[in-house]
């Protein structure tokens, strides 16, 4: 009996290692690994909305919540239509087919149409349509609030639209047409607003560059996009940092030339120096204004502004016209080009605003992101105008020129509806509460969280310092490829628990699934997908419906694969526990691991590099790398820095690692993959490696904990 119960347990011990080995194998293959909750510091506390809340609330029970999405999901085209309907149409689409899709690349091409042969302007949409519909007309759509705190301005619907009407004329100047590529990369003013509607209104489709890229970036982004036209400005002043956003573009142009790319003209609004600068001014005094200029390309916003009519009759799209696309960061070296169309995307960016904020009439809603990013898009622009909404607009950052410049602004703007990332709060929270509770925030109701999962910690300190108990806290889970949000808490329906991104949205079906595609019911853990279409997602990576296809359906087949992992506990609430696959969250900011890399490989001493992340206090992640350099290469603080110097110039500074390690060889699998699972361990400085056994050589572990930097 004692030698049949060895054997036993032996082939026990034997059937989960080889259990180990598989999943270990299923890691590698995939590229998957899930960060773990634990589910025993889950806390379940409800903090329910507050009367004050729910009595003006669009939604204003669960009752409600339930009926709304039972409906959402049981009857999609008719919940979907009924709000399509309150928006203009120059023709309607086909009741019968209000939306049709594929998601099963074994069924043929995926696919997803809502709406399709409805015809629509989504530039009319949120400036005729508010102004004659809705008598928006002397609503302020923007507070523009600056970095220096004297400057200011606002700007009402009806301003709004001649100067939109105006440039949508500069660009038809330019020979911009219906399905051409406008780059637009500027700092956070009014004229960004006017130049992404203008597109929207001729029906070009403007790809957005963040002002904080590299010239390499933003020279890639227009050379995919074909963006033979550029809209940027002079510079912009971040804090007490002056960005040269004009010396940047013309890097950029030059660099597209010399992959063969011609960039014909280069409109540059003057954002820095105040004073006017008129068509005649000499090229002598272009140098005064201390730019680099280029008269075969360059041309003032002023200046072609001054002579365009402030007429413009809209471009009546198909609801399946693309409307804009917006680079992210994915899994491989090159940023994918996320591409959304006029219809879907704009009905669904107008709902998620007026329910996940609750907005209301007399709302200022400020939403701090940059428009250079998805938030910008969908919750400055056009899911605020789609509403009549009163928004500010804000050129700044949280600490300049003092710790309190978000309530300073919240004060002064009697702002109802507050939008920021985890990272601002907890970046604020290491000031006094005193910083906070010295302003009169009681305008406020709802604070809002977005770009990635909220800790316990910050959350409590928002509710509590900031919300003074009394608002809300929409702690909202979407990405740029679905448009908008697609878990979230409804402000005056749905208890809250402190790091919950709660429930789904209108229209959305999460699912967690095991690695094997197979769905988990219940309280579990697994990769968060989502099954049926909704009217925001994307439509396609640019150029790329491979990779689009590749990216998101063909790893779990019959689902769109968000990436990230989740925990949904006993009430149904999910929680986000962060990316599956290999890209990184700092601050809010998706990187992916390959584009780094590939900054750091073509450094000359380096011939192999693996980038991972690990977790951090105010950023969520930082960005921890792995060098191998060539024999007889010296790694010392000049390589280092040069890395995180190349690492700027391919991607920007916001892309700079925290940490560059020595590493003589990386952790491989017999068969030649790096076995990122265990760089994060080195990262973490966790001993705790699982299941070594598939690793080519083990002595490179201790290796690489001997060299591995705080």
């Amino acid at each position: 009996m004692h030698k049949q119960g060895a054997i036993a347990r032996y082939r026990r011990k034997m059937a989960d290692k080889q259990r180990r080995r598989s999943s270990e194998s299923a890691e590698v293959e995939t590229g998957l690994s899930l960060h773990h909750i634990d589910k025993a510091h889950v806390n379940h506390t409800l903090f329910e909305p507050s009367k004050a809340v729910r009595v003006e609330s669009h939604v204003s029970s669960m009752e409600e919540y339930r009926r709304l999405y039972d409906q959402s999901i049981s009857d999609p085209a008719l919940f979907w239509s009924s709000i399509a309907k309150q928006f203009y149409w120059k023709e309607p689409w086909n009741d019968a087919t209000v939306h049709s899709y594929n998601f099963d690349r074994r069924n043929g091409k995926i696919f997803v149409e809502w709406f399709k042969g409805g015809k629509t302007n989504v530039c009319y949409n949120v400036l005729d349509h508010q102004i004659k519909a809705k008598g928006s007309g002397d609503r302020v759509a923007f507070y523009w609030v600056g970095n220096d705190p004297a400057h200011s301005r606002s700007i009402t619907y009806s301003e709004l639209l001649v100067d939109v009407c105006k440039f949508a004329n500069v660009l038809k100047a330019q020979g911009v047409k219906k399905g051409d590529r406008v780059a637009i990369y500027m700092p956070m003013v009014i004229e960004l607003v006017v130049a992404m509607l203008a597109c929207a209104r001729i029906g070009a489709v403007h790809s957005i560059v963040f002002g904080g890229f590299s010239a390499d970036s933003l020279a890639n982004r227009m050379i995919d996009a074909k963006s033979a036209v550029l809209v940027t400005a002079d510079g912009v002043y971040r804090g007490s940092k002056l960005i040269h956003l004009k010396e940047i573009a013309d890097q950029a142009v030059e660099k597209c030339k010399a992959k063969e790319f011609s960039v014909r003209r280069c409109i540059v609004l003057q954002s820095l120096k105040k004073e006017e600068v008129k068509g005649e001014a000499s090229p002598a005094k272009r140098r005064h204004i201390g730019l680099p200029w280029n008269d075969s390309i360059d041309v003032w916003w002023a200046d072609v502004m001054e002579t365009a009519s402030d007429e413009c009759e809209p471009e009546w799209l198909d609801a399946e016209d693309p409307l804009f696309m917006l680079y992210t960061s994915g899994s491989t070296g090159k940023p994918k080009g996320v591409l959304h169309t006029n219809g879907g995307y704009f009905v669904y960016a107008a709902t998620t605003f007026k329910y996940s904020f609750d907005h209301q009439p007399n709302d200022v809603f400020w939403c701090t992101a940059d428009i250079g990013w998805i938030t910008g898009h969908t919750y400055i622009t056009y899911g605020p105008m789609a509403n009549s909404a009163t928004s500010i607009l804000f050129e700044g950052v949280p600490t300049y020129p003092q710790c309190d410049r978000f309530w300073t602004i919240c004060e002064e703007y009697k702002v109802t509806k507050f939008y920021t990332a985890p990272t601002a709060i907890r970046t604020l929270m290491k000031f006094s509460d005193e910083s906070v509770t010295k302003h009169d925030l009681s305008s406020l109701k709802a604070i809002g969280t977005v770009g990635e999962p909220i800790n316990p910690e910050a959350w409590h300190w928002y509710y509590n310092v900031v919300g003074g108990k009394r608002c809300s806290v929409p702690d909202t889970y979407w990405q740029t490829e679905t448009g908008g949000h697609v878990i979230t808490p409804l402000p005056g329906a749905t208890p809250m628990k402190a790091g919950s991104a709660t429930l789904p949205f209108f229209g959305i079906q999460p699912v967690l699934v095991d690695k094997n595609g197979i769905e988990i019911e219940g309280e579990a853990e697994g990769y968060l997908c989502l099954k049926k279409p909704w009217p925001g997602i994307m439509r396609t990576v640019y150029g790329d419906h491979d990779r689009f296809e590749s990216t998101y359906f063909d790893l779990f087949k019959g689902y769109y694969f968000t990436g990230d992992g989740a925990f949904r506990d006993r009430d149904g609430y999910y929680w986000i526990t962060g990316r599956a696959d290999d890209v990184i969250n700092v601050s809010g900011h998706r990187i992916g691991t390959a584009e780094v890399e590939s900054a750091l490989v073509e450094h000359p001493s380096v011939v192999e590099a693996a980038v991972v992340g690990r977790p951090h206090e105010v950023k969520t992640e930082s960005m921890y790398c792995f060098v191998t350099l060539k024999q007889g290469a010296v790694f010392d603080e000049t390589v280092i820095k040069e890395l995180k110097l190349k690492v700027r110039e391919k991607i920007g500074p916001f892309a700079t690692p925290d940490v560059v390690q020595n590493a003589p060889a990386l952790p491989k699998t017999r068969s030649g993959k790096i076995m990122r699972r265990i760089l994060r361990k080195v990262a973490q400085n966790d001993r705790n490696m699982g299941d070594v056994s598939t690793l080519a050589d083990s002595s490179v572990v201790e290796e690489l904990f001997t060299n591995r930097i705080d």
